[in-house]
């Protein structure tokens, strides 16, 4: 029998690395799939739409919020974001893992939302705030403005570490990514992840019942 595909959220502040982790989680494991996400706000250079975001007017995105169509949703710095609950509940159903890179607004409503028993829940912190700010001035993608907006929400982002199932902190990007592929693997491996398990036991259990009454195994 095939278990439920996982929700694996992993959350951070901008610039603690967790789209790298995520990305390097694919590359350990091809059959994990991102939830891409909804937003309002423009392309960067070299975005397509419907493989980076589904990229939508704010009109559009409101509506699918009313429609339900959203499994979660925030405005971040002016602009929408979501994820699409449609092929979310497809890949649960189907026994696939799903990864998602979002906040901890997002990470709150998928925990609480009815697909909550298949989340996996990991927030990655930076090694200090000094080498946060340095990330996000290297990837020369904001401007100063909003570099020093994404620093103001840090701290309030943070501070949401304890609602997560796992913390990890990246100051070692190798490191990270073998604790984060450890973690997977553990939860993969979850007994009650395993609905195949209970019919084993009885077969066991069933076997050890013959050898005592003198059959064969």
């Amino acid at each position: 029998m095939r278990r439920r595909g996982l929700l694996i959220i992993l959350s951070s502040p901008s610039g603690a690395g967790k789209s790298t982790l995520a990305r390097r989680l694919i590359d350990w494991d091809p059959t994990l799939s991102f939830s891409i996400s909804a937003t309002t706000r423009p392309p960067r250079p070299g975005e397509i739409d419907g493989q980076h975001y589904h990229f939508a007017t704010r009109d559009a995105f409101e509506t699918m919020v009313a429609r339900g169509d959203m499994l979660e949703h925030a405005e971040v710095f002016g602009h929408y974001y979501g994820s699409p609950r449609a092929p979310v509940e497809a890949a649960v159903e189907a026994g696939r893992d799903t990864l998602f890179d979002i906040d901890w607004q997002g990470g709150q409503q998928v925990r609480n939302s009815t697909l909550g028993r298949d989340v996996v829940s990991i927030f990655i912190l930076p090694p200090s705030i000094a080498v946060l700010e340095g990330r996000l001035r290297s990837r020369a993608q904001d401007s100063d403005a909003v570099i020093a907006g994404r620093m103001a929400k840090a701290r309030d982002e943070i501070s949401h570490w304890a609602e997560y199932d796992y913390v990890l902190i990246n100051r070692d990007l190798e490191v990270a990514t073998d604790e984060l592929i450890t973690i997977v693997r553990a939860e993969r491996m979850r007994r009650d992840r395993q609905p195949a398990l209970s019919d084993f036991v009885r077969e066991l259990n069933t076997e050890v019942e013959t050898r005592r009454s003198g059959g064969t195994a």
